[in-house]
């Protein structure tokens, strides 16, 4: 017969103490000490320099920064970030749907679009955009090669039906605005087909089996699920397109903030504290812009979360 019966809790007798209590000894990191006290003795050396050094110029900068040419210059930095960041997802929502076209033609010239304006400088775009008035003085709607077929016709002049000046239409803006936009078309194109690809096929197919045609099944089902993954990388781009309009300044487009606050300090030749106040202000516009940036994936992010948990629910009540 097994004894299974549970032995009874022993009792420390009389003579015996009760065991002492741990005494926990926090690990110790003097590394994190001497870290710190580097980072504050160089923190503290870099204020004394901003505050001592006189090249810095601060009454200067902070006289010469709000200038009307230079607000003028933060108001064409906005405005062509957000038209070029406009123009540039629209095309690589386009471009993003030739690729991922059954059609050979339509993925080959996405393709060539990607590969030609990824690989290309946006600075060398912008000086050769800037230059393209050189090609043609003119720019003509009409019909083509008129010098050869209407005296066939019998006809004489030209079948040109309107004329431009080619510098009037390709102003330095245009020309900025379009350097930057056909740059960005080409990098939202391969973020929008990645967000379009990370949508299950499975719903592509449902959806098409209900005679959804195919543009309706981008728009109400492929295209709002890609959201998620298409608006962080998206947000990223605007604040690298902000940055990027200072080389505009190479078009020349003079009413850019670069331009402006790089034309105060040469004019004084000193241009250092110019370059201090480009500093603050594209942190302070940046900062803005990844603020928004940071509510806006926030809600995104809420929205997923709450489908996950209504999905849960109903499947729970289905008991799949």
């Amino acid at each position: 017969m097994s004894n299974d019966h549970p032995r009874p809790a022993e009792t420390p007798s009389a003579g015996s103490s009760m065991p002492e209590p741990i005494r926990a000894i926090p690990v110790r990191y003097p590394g994190r000490w001497v870290a710190s006290a580097f980072i504050l003795l160089l923190s503290a050396m870099f204020v004394h320099m901003l505050i001592t050094n006189e090249v810095f110029n601060w009454p200067f900068m902070f006289e010469n920064m709000f200038i009307e040419p230079v607000l003028i210059g933060v108001r064409t930095t906005l405005v062509l970030t957000v038209l070029a960041m406009v123009i540039g997802v629209l095309i690589g929502i386009i471009v993003a749907v030739m690729r991922l076209s059954g059609n050979p033609v339509l993925a080959g010239v996405g393709w060539v679009y990607t590969w030609f304006f990824r690989a290309v400088p946006r600075l060398v775009l912008c000086v050769l955009f800037g230059n393209l008035g050189v090609l043609y003085s003119t720019i003509d709607l009409g019909l083509p090669f008129d010098n050869y077929w209407m005296p066939l016709l019998g006809m004489s002049g030209d079948a040109r039906f309107l004329s431009f000046e080619t510098r009037d239409i390709l102003t330095a803006f245009v020309a900025a605005l379009l350097a930057l936009a056909l740059s960005e078309g080409a990098y939202m194109a391969e973020i929008v087909r990645a967000g379009l690809q990370s949508v299950d096929k499975g719903q592509t197919e449902a959806a098409q089996a209900l005679g959804m045609s195919r543009t309706k099944v981008l728009r109400r089902i492929t295209l709002p699920q890609a959201l998620r993954v298409i608006v962080p990388p998206t947000g990223n781009e605007t604040t690298a397109m902000l940055k990027d309009t200072s080389l505009v300044a190479y078009v020349p487009l003079t009413t850019e903030l670069w331009f402006q606050l790089q034309t105060v300090g040469n004019r004084v030749f000193d241009p250092f504290p110019m370059l201090v106040a480009a500093c603050i202000w594209y942190l302070a516009i940046t900062s803005v812009f990844m603020f928004g940036q940071y509510f806006l994936e926030r809600s995104f992010t809420k929205g997923d979360r709450q489908a996950q948990a209504g999905l849960k629910m109903l499947q729970a009540k289905t008991g799949n």
